[in-house]
C-alpha cells in the first residue's frame, strides 16, 4: 500500500519546533488503490507514527493529525498513545450532539484536541471546555478579529495557533495578539532576505561549505578551518565519537576524525553540524528541514530517469534554504561556492533535472499533490515511489534531530 505524507513545523513564540502537522490525507486517490480513506489513514498512522508509542518522522514531537467527522465519531483515535498527537477536528465536522459525546470522552481520556480553521460560532461554544488548542486561519480571518476572542477565551487555559503565517510582521502582530503556536511559510522562509557582513561563525561555516563541493576534500585546509573555531572543533569530535561503533580509543583530534570519516562523510558530517553551530539564532525546523531536503533530493536521484549525480542532488536540496539561513541572497551566496553550472541553475532558477527535483521536494513540503505528480513524470520517477523515499528522508532526518537535540 502506498500513501501520501507532508509535514509542517509548528513554532512556539520563541520558534522552537513543538510539533509537526502530518498532512497525508490530500494525495491522489490512485495512491490509496482499493482502500477507503478510513482505512488508509489507520494504516498510516500505524505504520509511520505511533510505532512502539513515538513518531520517527516528528523526531518525538507532537504530531497534529486531522481526524475526519466518522473517525471521530468512531472513536479512532483510542487505538493510539494519546502522548504521540493532538487531534485536529476538520472545520468540516457537524456540531452535533453525537460529536461532542466523541469529544468529551476523547478529552476525560486525555487526548489533546484542537479546533482546525476554526471560524467562531454559537454552535461551537459548548466544545470549548473540552478543547485545549484553537487554529485560526489568519488568511480567513485577519488577527485583528481574533484578537477579541482570544482575549475573552483565554481564561478557559485555552491555546491560540495562527495558521498561515507568511511574514514577519504577521508573526510579530499574530504574538501580540496572543497567540501561542505559529504555523505557515514564514517559518519555512523566515523574515526577509538581507544583505548584510557574514558573522565569524557564518564565515567559518561558508569556507567549510566552500571545500566540500571541490571535486576533492584537501583534508589539511578543512582542518585549519575547523581550528579557528574551538566551539565547532570540539562539537564536531564529540558528534563523531557518538556515530562511531567501535569500542577503541576515542577519536581526540579532528585528523583522526579525517581519517575515520573519509571523503564521501565529511561532506555530510560538515553540513549536518556546521550550519547548526553557525545558525544558532535561526529555527532549528529550517536547518532540519535543509537536511531532509538534502537527503530526500539524493534519494531521488536514484530514481530518476536518466540517473542525476546523487551528490549534486544532495548538494542542491542541503542549499535550498542557504538565502534564509544566511540572510543573503541565494545569487550571492552561489559567488561563493565552487558549485557546478547544474546545482547553479537549479538554485537559482529551478531549472534542469536538478532544478525540476527541487520543485518537487518544494511541492511535497508543500503537500502540492499535482505538481508532485507532474515533476515526477518529468523525472521519469514512479509517483507512488515517491512517497516511501519521502518518509525515509524524514526518519533519517529525525535521527538528526534527535542526535544534535541530545548536544
Amino acid at each position: 500500500m502506498h500513501s501520501y505524507l507532508a509535514r509542517q513545523p509548528i513554532l512556539n513564540k520563541d520558534k522552537v519546533t513543538v510539533g509537526y502537522e502530518l498532512l497525508f490525507r490530500d494525495g491522489p486517490n490512485n495512491c490509496f488503490p482499493d482502500v477507503e480513506d478510513e482505512l488508509a489513514t489507520n494504516r498510516l498512522l500505524i505504520d509511520n507514527f505511533f510505532t512502539s508509542g513515538s513518531s520517527q518522522v516528528t523526531a518525538g514531537k507532537k504530531a497534529f493529525v486531522n481526524f475526519p467527522e466518522s473517525s471521530l465519531l468512531q472513536r479512532t483515535p483510542l487505538l493510539f498513545p494519546k502522548q504521540s498527537f493532538v487531534i485536529e477536528i476538520l472545520e468540516s465536522c457537524t456540531p452535533s450532539d453525537a460529536l461532542l459525546d466523541a469529544i468529551m470522552e476523547l478529552h476525560q481520556k486525555g487526548y489533546t484536541l484542537a479546533l482546525d480553521d476554526f471560524v467562531p460560532s454559537e454552535n461551537w461554544l459548548r466544545f470549548l471546555p473540552f478543547i485545549h488548542i484553537i487554529k485560526f486561519d489568519i488568511r480567513a480571518i485577519p488577527i485583528g478579529r481574533t484578537h477579541f476572542f482570544i482575549q475573552k477565551h483565554k481564561k478557559n487555559n485555552i491555546k491560540f495557533l495562527a495558521e498561515k503565517v507568511e511574514t514577519y510582521a504577521e508573526f510579530i502582530e499574530a504574538r501580540n495578539a496572543g497567540f501561542d503556536f505559529f504555523q505557515g511559510f514564514f517559518f519555512s522562509k523566515p523574515e526577509m532576505v538581507q544583505s548584510r557582513s557574514l558573522t565569524p561563525s557564518a564565515l567559518t561555516t561558508m569556507q567549510l561549505y566552500q571545500e566540500i563541493c571541490l571535486p576533492q576534500v584537501n583534508f589539511n585546509k578543512v582542518e585549519q578551518i575547523i581550528a579557528t573555531d574551538v566551539s565547532l572543533s570540539y562539537k564536531l569530535l564529540r558528534h563523531v565519537n557518538t556515530i562511531t561503533s567501535s569500542k577503541s580509543q576515542p577519536i581526540s583530534s579532528f585528523k583522526q576524525a579525517l581519517v575515520y570519516l573519509g571523503e564521501e562523510k565529511l561532506r555530510r558530517f560538515i553540513s549536518f553540524v556546521a550550519a547548526s553551530h553557525a545558525l544558532a539564532e535561526k529555527p532549528q525546523s529550517l536547518y532540519n528541514l535543509s537536511l531532509q531536503r538534502a537527503n530526500f533530493c539524493e534519494r531521488l536521484s536514484l530514481l530518476t530517469t536518466p540517473k542525476i549525480v546523487s551528490n549534486q542532488a544532495f548538494l542542491t536540496g542541503l542549499f535550498s534554504l542557504l538565502d534564509s539561513l544566511l540572510d543573503q541572497s541565494i545569487e550571492e551566496l552561489i559567488e561563493q561556492l565552487p558549485l557546478s553550472a547544474e546545482i547553479q541553475a537549479a538554485l537559482v532558477n529551478k531549472t534542469g533535472p536538478l532544478g525540476i527535483m527541487l520543485k518537487l521536494v518544494i511541492a511535497y513540503d508543500q503537500a502540492d499533490w499535482g505538481k508532485v505528480s507532474l515533476y515526477s513524470k518529468e523525472l521519469g520517477i514512479d509517483e507512488t515511489n515517491v512517497a516511501d523515499v519521502y518518509v525515509e528522508s524524514l526518519k533519517w532526518s529525525a535521527i538528526i534531530e534527535k542526535s544534535s537535540a541530545t548536544k
